[in-house]
């Protein structure tokens, strides 16, 4: 498991990579659990602001394993779904770094993240109905939410694949570099991270959640949670250090 997933930290990111070129970064179950433990990590060290997933190779992921579907090898985590991530995203911001193609469950991976940082050369795409599969890793659903209805379907439908301009274009993509990837995302990440952490994860949670709140409780549900911002010592430190236009030092609470 240890070398299917590499874990690096760099100035509060941590950099997840899914470690199998030779398989164009397929998800086995050791990357599942690989990326699973990153989480955790992610969500559990307060020094750590913003994580990224990426692949190696020039590769973000082709999906899952076949072989290890054909041998009976789940590419799941309890509680966590698809890669260790789809079913349970992390509650700090997260990242895809996108390099060559997010095809199949390597798109719904991309999609459980937060933000996306693709490759100009970059391809997209759900062919699974191409093998007689379904894209049961959260794409059927997740994709109509992200994307305009008629082209979530185009893509489930036909398999077919669309560049990094038109995933762009459709708002699937934040950002599209002419380097790698994880350049820009790292770019993207280090402006996160210098936000207060505490503020950065509530705001998170409140546009996730907030999608399946009653409308008549809204309100009421993003004030409970807003709260504990706007009480809090960073509350204090931020405009503190603009009125004496310095860095913020965050603590997170």
């Amino acid at each position: 498991m240890a070398d299917a997933v590499l874990v690096q930290e760099d100035n509060g990111v941590l950099i997840i990579t899914i470690n199998r070129p030779e398989a164009k970064n397929a998800v086995n179950r050791d990357v599942a659990e690989g990326i699973a433990a990153a989480l955790d990590r992610l969500d559990g060290e307060d020094a750590l602001r913003v994580g990224i997933l990426t692949g190696a190779g020039g590769t973000f992921c082709s999906g899952m394993d076949l072989k290890g579907f054909l041998r009976g090898e789940s590419p799941m985590v309890k509680g966590r779904g698809f890669g260790g991530l789809v079913e349970a995203p992390p509650k700090k911001p997260l990242i895809a770094a996108v390099d060559g193609y997010a095809l199949a469950g390597g798109l719904e991976l991309m999609i459980a993240c937060d933000l996306v940082v693709a490759n100009s050369a970059a391809k997209f795409g759900i062919p699974e109905v191409k093998r007689g599969l379904a894209a049961a890793a959260g794409g059927l659903m997740a994709l109509p939410d992200l994307v305009p209805h008629k082209v979530a379907m185009e893509l489930a439908l036909t398999g077919e694949f669309i560049d990094a301009a038109r995933a762009h274009a459709i708002g699937l993509v934040n950002r599209i570099s002419d380097g790698p990837a994880l350049d820009g995302a790292l770019e993207l990440a280090r402006t996160i991270s210098a936000n207060g952490p505490l503020a950065v994860r509530v705001s998170k949670q409140v546009m996730d959640e907030s999608r399946s709140w009653p409308r008549e409780e809204r309100w009421k549900r993003q004030g409970a949670l807003v709260q504990l911002v706007f009480v809090s010592e960073d509350a204090q430190e931020g405009p503190r250090a603009f009125a004496e236009k310095r860095a913020p030092n965050w603590k997170g609470k």
